[in-house]
């Protein structure tokens, strides 16, 4: 006979869940529950799957304190008759107060040896008992691989680190990184869900020589965490459920004296989360999928990420294709397919981006938040009109590090140690006064540095391709502050490095690419020129733009007496407007003045409401009275919109124009005022927001070799103990537990006061020539004060009314540039696939 205290009910290595819903889902009493794959469920004997499904045991303190469980529903200790205890024993019914925050631990720990692999820790680990492996039995699937890299990445390879695909012997096709800050479990599901549907539509494909059945095997994921300190809790939750991390005390800070870099995590998963939180298994198509985590000890920023991708694993594995991806970016099944075969058809494409769409939300509910509908119809425009231009002509000023691909051979350096990742990882190292304002905002866009090191490669004819089949959804920010920030990141960055590339056309010329492929890449060329140029004066056309307009109907032929009185309130709030933007940008952080932010984004809404209005006014007075000036204005208006409307029929997706136009307009303001001002206004901050963290940590612990090469290293032996870091995982994505701020102040590594003073000196020069620029041109053009009379064709063709025609004339222009190269593409992918 069994006593309570003395028998523990025996746990199975792979429980059978209840029937609940349709997937696996956490949900109820129990860990997990599912109704389709489960190879156990007709094996396992009917009292220990009663058993499983009760509730989460862990151990009695005492003789006497009887059998407990976590009643996960009412938050509430509970105490229960064993299914295996005898009828006569003894109920024991004492409460114990409220349920603890987590599990209780009862960590039944021995002391490992562990022989040292090339003088690193490598320890593989049993994963626990509890997960559902639908392929079990085989070595990858029942044990998880920890490594202590105690070295940079750069040194990966010389210091006799190796992964698993190495000891196997595979060959890697396609090698996918995730980058990750802080992101929470949604967003990470979210990517992560979306990369294995398309390994297992990799694995579908029948009739391909590169893809089938085992396609998984040529396919490796890499998760690169920036700062163990700094990662959310619950994407350690899901890692965990996945049986691709494991805490416990065999991580350490310190290995033989040496600081750990980088704790790095291989496993290979037969089963999914997707972003709603349900597990998902082979019934509903999922394959393995191969997974390195590397949880990075210090945050250093994504461009460090990237080096650990590029120069540690993949100099191992060797890959044809990199697919770069970040935490909330969600490519759809076939994307990774579609970049792949752009590769796979053309032998000198070095590089390849899909379409980034917005991520709508369900039923499309976050368009109903005007910011993220106007960064739809931004996305699709760019998309629909940009980017199938910019592929015709073989380069591609930028390849969004969100979603992109690159053929490693085409990244490697020359013997000489320059090449496309060299440049792209000089940015990383320049910072303070060792480098100056123009370089450090250029390498905010370090990836438009790439672009350019690659089409400019010496000896070789790289080109880079838009593919319009690959999809990835994007999570955009709602909120204007965080908005006005990232922007700040693109415009300065983006700015600069095409600056650069003009500067640099030469390197382009000396390039192997063909005569024909040099000239229109020139051209190019001469339509950045034009555009950055436009974007310099962006500002101040929209100003002289807003007095023209509203003075126009001040003219006595519209009949709208005391209008003049009116125009001076709101051409008076405009340039208030502007002037208050420049005094938050200089003193204020978007976070911290996120009413003063939102107010002006309001005002400027309304004020281009007015704008349209008055456009309306003075284009239906022209039209009786004809003149150059309607003419212009109404081919220019037909012509940008409608092409907008068109070129969006042609790419068969026309539905942003009916969600996200109107947004899109009112907000464009905000754009051209707000944005512009804030990112020169801060030209000396070339921070990504965050901090690089220079301090060691010692509260994993150390460890040190003895005479023979090996170490001590304290794992948990119990399997009730195994299954108890799965259970809590489990309880807290269920329960969502709240994630403990890290209220420690600033990082010490400040920037050298000499470094601040260079950086916001050059700050001011830029921006006093910003706007003294733009000021010259509003003097030049308004200063023949024949604004009022601009449109009224008995007036004599004045500075403004040619001006306005040259504008006009010149947006209608590019925007038909646009078009044509977007036709183009089209036609060229009809007939190439």
């Amino acid at each position: 006979m069994y006593s309570r205290a003395s028998y523990r009910p025996p746990r199975s290595r792979s429980p059978t869940p209840a029937v609940d819903d349709e997937d696996y889902q956490i949900v109820g009493n129990d860990s997990v529950h599912y109704t389709g794959y489960s190879p156990q469920r007709h094996s396992q004997d009917p009292e220990k799957i009663a058993l499983q499904q009760t509730s989460l045991y862990y151990q009695p303190h005492s003789e006497d304190d009887g059998a407990q469980y976590l009643d996960v529903e009412k938050h509430s200790l509970s105490s229960a008759a064993s299914p295996y205890t005898e009828p006569d024993t003894p109920v024991n019914t004492r409460h114990f107060g409220p349920a603890p925050t987590g599990r209780v631990l009862r960590r039944h720990k021995t002391k490992k040896r562990v022989q040292l692999t090339n003088g690193n820790l490598v320890v593989d680990l049993e994963v626990p008992p509890k997960l559902v492996l639908p392929r079990k039995g085989e070595p990858e699937m029942m044990k998880m691989r920890y490594t202590a890299v105690t070295c940079d990445p750069d040194d990966f390879e010389k210091n006799g680190f190796f992964l698993r695909q190495n000891e196997s012997g595979r060959t890697t096709e396609l090698f996918i990184v995730i980058t990750m800050y802080n992101e929470d479990e949604v967003l990470f599901c979210r990517t992560m869900y979306g990369v294995m549907q398309n390994v297992a539509h990799l694995c579908s494909r029948k009739n391909s020589r590169t893809w089938g059945q085992d396609a998984w095997k040529k396919v490796v994921v890499c998760i690169v965490a920036d700062g163990r300190k700094k990662v959310h809790p619950r994407v350690l939750d899901c890692l965990t459920l996945l049986g691709v991390y494991q805490p416990g005390d065999h991580m350490k800070n310190m290995i033989n004296n040496k600081p750990v870099t980088a704790h790095l995590f291989e496993y290979t998963t037969s089963f999914a989360l997707d972003p709603s939180l349900h597990f998902k298994y082979p019934d509903k198509g999922i394959v393995p999928t191969q997974i390195l985590f590397c949880m990075k000890e210090k945050n250093q920023k994504k461009i460090n990420s990237h080096r650990w991708f590029f120069n540690a694993f993949s100099s191992m594995l060797q890959p044809n294709v990199c697919v770069l991806l970040d935490v909330g970016t969600q490519p759809i099944p076939k994307s990774i397919y579609h970049l792949w075969k752009a590769f796979d058809l053309n032998s000198n494409v070095a590089g390849a981006c899909g379409e980034i769409a917005a991520y709508k939300g369900k039923r499309w509910s976050a368009l109903l938040n005007p910011l993220v509908a106007a960064q739809n119809f931004e996305y699709k425009i760019a998309n629909i009109l940009d980017k199938p231009t910019e592929s015709l002509f073989g380069y591609i000023s930028v390849l969004p590090g969100a979603f992109s691909a690159y053929r490693y051979i085409a990244l490697q350096n020359d013997k000489r140690g320059k090449g496309p990742l060299a440049s792209y990882f000089k940015g990383e190292v320049l910072h303070g006064r060792d480098t100056d304002i123009f370089t450090s905002n250029m390498y905010l866009a370090e990836d438009r540095i790439l672009c350019f090191e690659l089409v400019a490669k010496a000896n070789s004819n790289w080109v880079l391709k838009y593919v319009k089949s690959a999809i990835a959804e994007t999570d955009v920010p709602d909120a204007l502050s965080e908005f006005i920030s990232q922007r700040r990141r693109w415009l300065n960055g983006s700015f600069f490095a095409a600056t650069y590339a003009v500067a640099h056309l030469g390197q382009i010329l000396e390039s192997g690419h063909s005569l024909s492929r040099k000239v229109s890449l020139v051209f190019q060329t001469i339509y950045n020129v034009i555009n950055l140029i436009a974007a310099w004066f962006a500002i101040g056309n929209f100003y002289l733009f807003f007095i023209i307009l509203t003075s126009s109907v001040e003219n006595p032929a519209f009949h709208m007496t005391g209008i003049k009185y009116f125009n001076m309130i709101v051409q008076f709030v405009m340039g208030g407007i502007v002037v208050a933007c420049f005094l938050f940008s200089m003193g204020n952080k978007p976070k911290a003045s996120q009413l003063k932010y939102k107010l002006s984004a309001i005002m400027l809404a309304c004020l281009m409401v007015y704008l349209i209005f008055c456009a309306v006014m003075v284009a239906v007075q022209a039209a009786g009275s004809g003149g150059i000036a309607y003419t212009t204005m109404v081919f220019s208006v037909i012509v940008t919109y409608g092409i907008y409307v068109l070129s969006s029929l042609f790419a068969l997706d026309p539905w942003h124009i009916f969600t996200s136009f109107i947004p899109y307009l009112l907000l464009s303001p905000t754009y051209i005022n707000i944005l512009n001002i804030y990112a020169f206004s801060n030209l000396d901050d070339i921070s990504w927001g965050t901090k690089q963290d220079n301090e060691i940590e010692s509260d994993l612990g150390a460890v040190i070799q003895n005479s023979n090469s090996q170490v001590d290293v304290e794992v948990l032996t119990d399997v009730a103990d195994v299954n108890g870091i799965y259970e809590e995982s489990l309880l807290n994505l269920k329960h969502k537990k709240p994630v403990i701020k890290n209220n420690a102040g600033p990082s010490d590594a400040e920037k050298e006061q000499a470094a601040k003073d260079y950086y916001a000196n050059v700050r001011t020069n830029v921006l006093l020539s910003w706007v003294l620029s733009n000021a010259v041109l509003l003097v030049a053009i308004l200063g023949g004060g024949d604004a009022v009379n601009t449109f009224n064709s008995g007036d004599s063709f004045g500075r403004t009314k040619a001006y306005m025609t040259f504008i006009l004339a010149f947006v209608a222009i590019t925007t038909a540039v646009r078009f044509s190269g977007s036709t183009m593409y089209l036609v060229a992918r009809v007939f190439t696939g």
